[in-house]
């Protein structure tokens, strides 16, 4: 009787001294300005404060400055929540494979990207393969402010990805018929629904997951096949004359999207550590996710709370419960 009491006893002892140091954990979390990387961002911020007990604070910043603040360790920036790569490869070299100061999560998510018209533009100008954008009759139709050039929205200011598609325009000859764009994901999206309502061209990156495939009818335009002898791509921080030394023929191959972290977090903060080693998400809740978020204008803390609360069973799981 007296060895069952002391056993429950140290159990809540331990139960009560694992709650107090998970407790006093703390995480910044990089929250990048694509709608995904802000749901996953929250909803790690969401698991830490109401499940872990610990701190969790926001922080808006690019790929770039992310992956500097994890490769620190200080605790100014602890998390990248959405990691696609390839198309992040030069930052994952660096930092996880070169420093060893970041860590990859071993769970992935499937991610695609190409580029996209609406299906009644692609059906009323029999406009199908990424080539047809070189049409002078079709670029007319895209140029929306009468310079001469239809336009492409390519990807937000300091997306890996808008760089790679910059490259693209230029090596599938498009460059003397489509002007390249590089602004918020926002304005893409506002501009598709703005084009289709008034019945014009538009071509846009188009990815997945992302909101934009369940707010319209969009079709994904063709590339050739992709083809590693025709994909090389150099990132500007590998290279300075990168645009001019990169070349890229081909579509994207298929990407694994991941969450990476500050080693130093392994010891800083291990509950927190832990958790973002094994959350286990998939491209459909991801994009249910940003259609909630940027198709109907919900609240993004909203949105992820109401999902961690519809999906006890698989948050607990990634804390092991």
């Amino acid at each position: 009787m007296k060895s069952s009491i002391l056993s429950i006893i140290c159990a809540a002892f331990l139960l009560l001294t694992s709650s107090v140091c998970m407790a006093g954990e703390s995480v910044k979390i990089g929250t990048p300005n694509w709608t995904g990387a802000q749901a996953i961002a929250n909803l790690i911020k969401l698991i830490v404060t109401e499940k872990i007990g610990g701190e969790a604070e926001l922080v808006p910043g690019t790929n770039a400055t992310i992956f500097q603040g994890m490769d620190q360790g200080k605790g100014d920036v602890d998390v990248h929540p959405d990691v696609w790569l390839p198309n992040q490869e030069n930052f994952t070299k660096q930092y996880v494979d070169g420093n060893g100061t970041v860590v990859l999560s071993k769970n992935s998510y499937e991610g695609k990207q190409g580029f996209c018209v609406s299906k009644a533009f692609s059906e009323a100008n029999n406009v199908t393969s990424i080539f047809d954008l070189a049409r002078p009759e079709v670029a007319k139709l895209m140029d929306s402010d009468s310079n001469g050039k239809g336009e492409i929205w390519i990807g937000a200011p300091g997306w890996a990805s808008a760089n790679v598609n910059e490259v693209k325009v230029r090596d599938y000859g498009l460059m003397a018929f489509m002007e390249p764009i590089r602004a918020e994901q926002s304005v893409m999206v506002a501009t598709v629904g703005d084009a289709i309502a008034k019945k014009q061209g538009y071509a846009f990156y188009c990815y997945a997951p992302h909101a934009i495939w369940f707010m319209h009818d969009i079709v994904q335009l063709e590339e050739p096949g992709f083809d590693p002898e025709k994909y090389n791509m150099i990132q500007p921080a590998e290279d300075p004359d990168w645009f001019k030394k990169s070349q890229v023929m081909t579509a994207d191959k298929l990407k694994n999207v991941q969450i990476a972290y500050s080693k130093s977090l392994e010891t800083r903060a291990p509950a927190i550590a832990g958790l973002l080693a094994n959350i286990q998400l998939d491209t459909a809740t991801v994009s249910a996710w940003a259609f909630e978020i940027a198709g109907n204008k919900r609240d993004v803390a909203e949105v992820i709370a109401e999902w961690v609360k519809a999906n006890e069973k698989r948050v607990d799981g990634w804390l092991g419960l």
